[in-house]
């Protein structure tokens, strides 16, 4: 596997195709030559290359982690009251992506979707919410886990076609009249810090059926991770899912700080980091390793 990694991490090191993401000012500071490819059994063994502890910010692949804990906090059927599960064909960032009928997200990891399930986050008040949030995401990681605030504060001060998505869910009463706090929220999620090979602890977690493999710590019931590998796998690269599915065969998700992870139930999770993204968002570099890592190995059947 080592041997495997540093093949595919000297073969795709020299792709300089894509852009970071500089609708967000601060993930525009990005180095595009940042590359890190690590993979963690379902038994605990980790493997990586590369820039694999450098920390980037986790953005959208916090949307099935963060779902996940909407599902232990309601369970199933109210979740699915408020968020869909169907894929939408459309980018990430969709306003129009509500349901006409029933006026819910169609799924958790679109936008829409991702800040109404982080409207459904228990706590106290904000400080409790964010606690939680980042408790659970240090069970998958295996560490504690914090959050780059000069980030957090550029998505804020940007972040408004996300107030008008929430707005007009507000409008539909899918969230509460707490916009700006729902929202924070949101944004913290998307600034934790995260590394490659924390991807692939996370992918692992799963994998391993919600226990971290390497610390043996419970992140999700078993009972929920059939439901994050299934939208994960459906809906986790947005209107690039179907192809994906087509191409690479496994559960994924992806974000616009350069950062993927994917699942082989059972064997083994993967996380890549590499800043350099494609017109939908996604990284270029952790398309490529994906699709070898997935084909090689016997994941796509």
């Amino acid at each position: 596997m080592q041997e495997l990694l540093e093949e595919l991490h000297q073969r795709y090191a020299g792709l300089k195709e894509g852009r970071l993401a500089n609708y967000i000012p601060e993930l525009a500071k990005a180095n595009p030559d940042w590359f890190g490819i690590s993979v963690v059994t379902a038994e605990g063994q980790v493997f990586q290359v590369g820039d694999c502890q450098r920390k980037f910010t986790i953005q959208s692949i916090s949307k099935p982690f963060v779902y996940g804990i909407a599902l232990e906090d309601y369970g199933r059927e109210e979740v699915l009251r408020r968020v869909g599960v169907e894929p939408t064909g459309d980018a990430f960032n969709s306003l129009i992506r509500l349901d006409e009928k029933s006026k819910r997200p169609f799924n958790p990891m679109v936008n829409a979707g991702a800040i109404a399930t982080s409207n459904l986050i228990k706590g106290e008040g904000p400080a409790d919410r964010l606690n939680r949030l980042m408790q659970v995401f240090s069970s998958y990681v295996g560490h504690e886990i914090g959050a780059d605030m000069s980030v957090f504060m550029s998505e804020r001060t940007t972040g408004h076609r996300n107030r008008a998505i929430a707005h007009l869910m507000l409008n539909f009463q899918m969230i509460g009249p707490n916009v700006e706090e729902i929202l924070d929220l949101y944004f913290q999620q998307c600034s934790l810090l995260v590394t490659s090979t924390d991807l692939a602890c996370m992918a692992a977690t799963l994998a391993h059926g919600g226990l971290n493999p390497v610390t043996s710590q419970r992140a999700l019931s078993p009972d929920y991770v059939r439901d994050l590998l299934s939208v994960m796998f459906t809906c986790g690269l947005y209107d690039f899912s179907g192809e994906w599915a087509y191409r690479v065969g496994i559960p994924a998700k992806s974000g616009v700080g350069g950062g993927m992870l994917a699942v082989a139930p059972g064997r083994l999770g993967i996380g890549i980091f590499s800043p350099l993204l494609d017109e939908r968002g996604t990284s270029l570099r952790a398309i490529k390793v994906c699709e070898e890592l997935s084909t090689r190995l016997g994941y796509h059947k």
